[in-house]
């Protein structure tokens, strides 16, 4: 039996799930990227220090990702190092999105696929309660608080229209938690809503706005510092930033762990499911000095092969590759052929099924996502793969959460190779990352109180300083993974450029091997209790926290049209 799912929802663009079950489980699977990237394209001839503006518009979630990778691209072609205030509010912001980015995650992209809303109704809110004070200190775990809750749902409820919570799989028998942790899960929904909202003024505060962040330029940042200004970072937003941080604090390691964990407890056969490739990498990020170098990074870099984490191997961007076998791009020289980023193509050709259709042609071409490979390996990237490599390198912050987090579900380290092992990788790296954070600022404070202020170095910012001919790889750990940009600059301008991105990584297609990518590969065995009804499909899928919207077009197999736009 095949199953198409399209579009997969609660993810950021479009995303095409096909899978073949027999028996009650998934035996194969493909994953479709429905939407063309093409700011590549846009990119060539452009000024590399106007890369960022743009590269920050392949996505309208995860945007600051991109400008980060876009200047740091630029500056390793151009051999810049940038100064410390500039690292620190780079790591800030960063951080901050981290942080923010796993939250909204697993409250309003994930809990949906474990958490039956329609359940929360019959729970007792006092049990609720008595449930809520037995994992936290937070201190709105009160029966009036959740019974608060439960009848504003049930005001939801009667007015027949369901909004955001209609077309849910609501009694589907994969939900197994009890009543009351089901209100637990939604009325921290309700609460993240607000908190997120919040927390991420760090992120105005530090680059003018959120999303698309305006304070970074090649050299460093034009986030201006002077504890005396009113107009600038002064020691009012300082302290400002320290609140904000604190709030960010008390709700990861009293809410979004702890939901986390209690959840989990109920779905420990998903630890079980879901593992995948076995292979993990990461770039590492967060570096302590200015110059990148990855035997400074707060999060390391490594290589994981066939989960064994007693040999981790060192990554080199020169192994990179990316194939076109499967994916709706031609290469000059085949589509069988691997290129590194640097001499990557962009050259997009559509070659069907043409509407109507029911089915991909996955024996030829059926993606829109290119399939990255390191070293001829298909790799899963995102928070398990840094967690792991982190986990298994002894960072001593990271073993601790982890071993606590195991500690508390009773389970062993082989749990984490799985759905849920995502799941609670996302949690834990927010709550090591936002235990971080103030270090970096009070950093920050440090260094302003001394009268260093500087941020931007502008000693290249003359193109007639630069070389003929210059090539750069930035690098980023984004939300959902590993991130690289490439820039080829030549005659002061943008030779080439190619981004791969994280969801290219685990969204990606089949190579010329035959591979499959990271989505591909953790579906097989997935149980599928009801074909019409895949939930199942949906917690695997979701726990890698897929972004396909790397994109500039929407192509629909039916020719309906999305959305129209016209300057008037």
């Amino acid at each position: 039996m095949r199953i198409a799912i399209d579009p997969i929802t609660r993810i950021e663009g479009h995303l095409r799930i096909e899978v073949e079950v027999q028996d009650g489980r998934v035996t194969d699977a493909w994953s479709s990227g429905t939407m063309f990237r093409g700011i590549e394209m846009i990119l060539r001839h452009r000024d590399p220090r106007d890369a960022w503006v743009f590269a920050q518009r392949i996505c309208g979630v995860c945007t600051t990702v991109h400008a980060l990778a876009s200047v740091r691209a630029v500056e390793n072609a151009l051999g810049i190092t940038i100064p410390d205030n500039a690292r620190l509010v780079r790591d800030l912001i960063a951080g901050a999105q981290l942080v923010q980015d796993h939250v909204v995650h697993f409250y309003h992209l994930h809990a949906l696929d474990w958490v039956d809303v329609t359940l929360a109704l019959k729970a007792d809110p006092g049990a609720t309660a008595t449930l809520a004070q037995s994992i936290s200190l937070w201190p709105k775990s009160s029966k009036t608080y959740f019974k608060g809750v439960q009848d504003r749902l049930q005001a939801f409820v009667n007015t027949g229209q369901l909004g955001i919570f209609a077309n849910g799989y609501w009694g589907h028998p994969a939900y197994v938690l009890p009543p009351e942790v089901n209100l637990l899960g939604v009325a921290h929904y309700l609460e993240a809503l607000d908190w997120q909202r919040d927390f991420i003024r760090i992120h105005a505060i530090l680059g003018g706005k959120n999303p698309h962040p305006q304070s970074y330029l090649v050299g460093g940042m034009a986030t201006a510092l002077n504890p005396n200004n009113e107009a600038t970072v002064n020691a009012d937003r300082l302290s400002l930033l320290a609140q904000l941080l604190q709030r960010g604090q008390d709700f990861v390691a009293q809410v979004y762990l702890p939901d986390v964990l209690a959840i989990a407890s109920f779905y420990k056969d998903w630890s079980a499911l879901g593992s995948g490739l076995g292979n993990y990498m990461a770039y590492g990020d967060y570096p302590s000095d200015n110059k990148n170098r990855p035997d400074t990074f707060f999060f390391p870099g490594g290589l994981i092969l066939s989960q064994n984490l007693t040999a981790v191997q060192a990554v080199d961007q020169h192994q990179v590759s990316e194939y076109v076998t499967h994916s709706w791009y031609n290469y000059a020289a085949g589509d069988a052929t691997g290129l590194h980023p640097w001499q990557g193509e962009t050259a997009p050709k559509f070659t069907g099924p043409q509407p109507p259709y029911d089915f991909l042609l996955v024996d030829g071409k059926y993606s829109w996502l290119k399939a990255p490979r390191y070293a001829g390996h298909a790799v899963e990237v995102g928070p398990l793969a840094r967690m792991l490599l982190a986990y298994a390198q002894d960072d001593a912050a990271v073993q601790s959460v982890v071993n606590s987090a195991l500690s508390q579900l009773k389970v062993g380290p082989a749990a984490l190779f799985s759905t849920l092992g995502r799941v609670a990788a996302r949690a834990i790296e927010a709550q090591v990352m936002v235990q971080q954070l103030p270090t970096w600022l009070g950093q920050l404070e440090d260094n302003m109180a001394r009268g260093d202020l500087r941020i931007h170095d502008n000693t290249y910012w003359d193109p007639s300083t630069w070389p003929k001919e210059a090539f750069g790889f930035g690098f980023h750990e984004a939300p959902r993974g590993s991130l690289g940009h490439w820039v080829h600059i030549k005659d002061g301008e943008i030779a080439n450029y190619q981004a791969v991105v994280p969801s290219t990584w685990n969204a990606g297609p089949r190579d010329a091997a035959g591979q499959r990518g990271a989505y591909e590969s953790a579906l097989i065995g997935t149980p599928v209790a009801n074909p019409e009804q895949p939930v199942e499909i949906l917690r695997t899928v979701h726990s890698f926290d897929p972004c396909l919207a790397c994109a500039v077009h929407v192509v629909d197999p039916r020719g309906r049209e999305y959305a129209n736009i016209r300057v008037v």
